[in-house]
């Protein structure tokens, strides 16, 4: 399985499609599943600090033998951690632990008040250093990137918020989409909820597929890059084969209505 890659606007480029692995933090558990997905065919890795697994993916990478110009690997700085004495120390821990001296993208995890604003000029510092090849933010909303993208010397990448097919977002989606950033959709199976919608199902069936397919595919479309977690083998596998069908505009229009505003994760759009 080849995944297409997006250009981001650093000038590098990220597949479309990365393993998420958020709670998975039983060390055999996680490094069988990262090498599980490397052969359904998967080349980026979405960890984090508060993960507790970066040092799991950087063993499981080692063991599998693969070139670390192979694979795309994203960490991020955890709120504690965004104070300017703890970032520089917090970051050289995360390389330590991926056992590698750069991680493909750096981004802040969450827009914490009074933190995200300086350590912005950290994550310039690791960019400009080489340490992280492009730089982002997650969970940000259109008034934490207006604000960002009035100070910034380097402008972020991606912005990685929670993203799916109830959980859809078009404000945020054109904001970044007019201003070059990529959106990055995590939780794009909305854990689980809702999957049972009859028009979701329908469209599934039209296709011969699940409906964490369509909801992936949706994801897709629209040029957003994915995130599924799973520590299940059948459920990597099956996430990443999403490229041998295409949702239409009759498609897309039904899956449009089925936007809820329904979040399963953090809601930043209160943090001043």
């Amino acid at each position: 399985m080849t995944v297409p890659d997006l250009k981001l606007n650093s000038g590098i480029a990220i597949p479309q499609i990365g393993l998420g692995l958020w709670l998975n933090k039983n060390e055999e558990t996680c490094k069988a599943a990262v090498k599980h997905a490397l052969k359904a065919g998967y080349r980026h890795f979405d960890t984090a600090q508060i993960y507790a697994n970066e040092a799991y993916l950087g063993a499981a990478l080692k063991e599998a033998g693969t070139p670390r110009q192979d694979v795309f690997i994203t960490t991020k700085i955890w709120n504690e951690n965004l104070w300017w004495d703890g970032f520089d120390p917090s970051f050289d821990e995360s390389l330590q632990k991926l056992q590698t001296d750069y991680v493909d993208l750096l981004l802040i995890h969450f827009p914490v008040t009074n933190q995200r604003r300086p350590a912005w000029y950290k994550m310039e510092e690791k960019f400009k250093k080489g340490q992280a090849k492009a730089i982002g933010v997650s969970n940000y909303t259109v008034a934490h990137l207006e604000e960002l993208l009035r100070e910034c010397s380097v402008k972020p990448v991606v912005n990685q918020v929670e993203l799916h097919v109830f959980l859809q977002q078009p404000e945020l989606v054109a904001y970044c989409q007019q201003n070059g950033i990529v959106l990055e959709a995590y939780s794009p199976l909305a854990h689980g909820y809702h999957m049972d919608d009859p028009a979701l199902q329908q469209v599934a069936s039209k296709h011969s597929k699940t409906t964490a397919q369509i909801m992936i595919r949706w994801c897709i479309e629209q040029g957003f890059v994915v995130l599924p977690k799973s520590a299940h083998p059948d459920r990597i596998t099956e996430n990443i084969d999403v490229f041998g069908f295409s949702l239409d505009a009759q498609d897309m229009a039904k899956l449009k209505t089925l936007d809820k505003g329904f979040r399963t994760a953090w809601d930043p759009t209160h943090v001043t």
